[in-house]
């Protein structure tokens, strides 16, 4: 299910892209904040998340993802204002992936500790034996090792995380498989990632994503706009730490500037 959140005078619409175990009802505070600032939301539970239908914490292939983040595209291209992504954690991994497979003339993206490597993958072992059982038992469930401790620091965050009775707390298989296959396909092929705006900002003490990853990815980009913010300190969830107020006026001061630009060519 599509859901757009509106706004009187738009300058521009956002497609925000939920993490991994999460859904888009933890974005409510910042959808709203959104609109104030002129900008229509749109998003979504990813597949196997929130209230969609279907087996939690599972998928058969990536593209799912994609296919689900391109169909909010098009809801958002509909409403005729400048589109930005805004993708956290693995919707940034989904975001970059989307960009790389389909056509998207979007005026930014906005990455937020995206997904481009773990920051506590399994051992060799484990990775070997996933590779081979996922074929057989796809949906073999595994916690994901997510706790509201390494999310953030923000305790009232952290207690309304242990109570949402929506958040995936296990993943099968399949999904681990398909995850790391678009990490390494997002890694190894850089120059499928198309020139656009982009900014990149990787929490500091991240223990879910690593962040040396992420930093390598980026500077392995040939775009001619591009900026990254390293929050030091600052745990993974960057717009529910206490610092979050300042996070957003950053990503808000970066979309701003990027329709100044666009207004200042069309005047041009």
């Amino acid at each position: 299910m599509i859901n757009t959140w509106l706004t009187d005078k738009p300058r521009g619409t956002i497609v925000l892209i939920h993490g991994v175990g999460e859904h888009h009802g933890r974005y409510r505070e910042w959808i709203n904040r959104l609109n104030s600032r002129g900008f229509h939301v749109v998003a979504g539970d990813l597949p196997g998340h929130g209230k969609t239908r279907g087996k939690r914490g599972h998928i058969d292939r990536f593209d799912q993802y994609i296919d689900a983040v391109y169909n909010w595209y098009k809801e958002a291209a509909a409403l005729d204002v400048p589109v930005f992504l805004f993708g956290h954690s693995l919707g940034g991994l989904i975001a970059v992936r989307a960009l790389m497979e389909k056509y998207l003339p979007v005026q930014g993206v906005i990455l937020s500790s995206p997904c481009l490597g773990l920051a506590d993958s399994p051992n060799r072992g484990v990775e070997l034996a996933s590779k081979v059982l996922h074929r057989v038992t796809p949906s073999l469930r595994a916690g994901s090792g997510i706790t509201a401790e390494l999310l953030t620091r923000h305790e009232e965050t952290r207690a309304a995380f242990r109570q949402d009775d929506l958040i995936v707390s296990t993943v099968t298989l399949r999904w681990y498989r398909e995850l790391t296959k678009a990490v390494k396909q997002a890694q190894l092929y850089p120059d499928y990632y198309p020139d656009v705006p982009t900014l990149v900002m990787q929490a500091g003490e991240d223990y879910i994503v690593d962040g040396s990853s992420v930093r390598r990815w980026f500077n392995q980009l040939h775009i001619s706009d591009c900026a990254y913010r390293e929050w030091k300190g600052l745990y993974h969830e960057l717009l529910h730490e206490p610092e979050r107020e300042d996070v957003f006026r950053f990503l808000m001061h970066f979309a701003e500037q990027r329709l100044e630009k666009t207004i200042e060519g069309e005047e041009g």
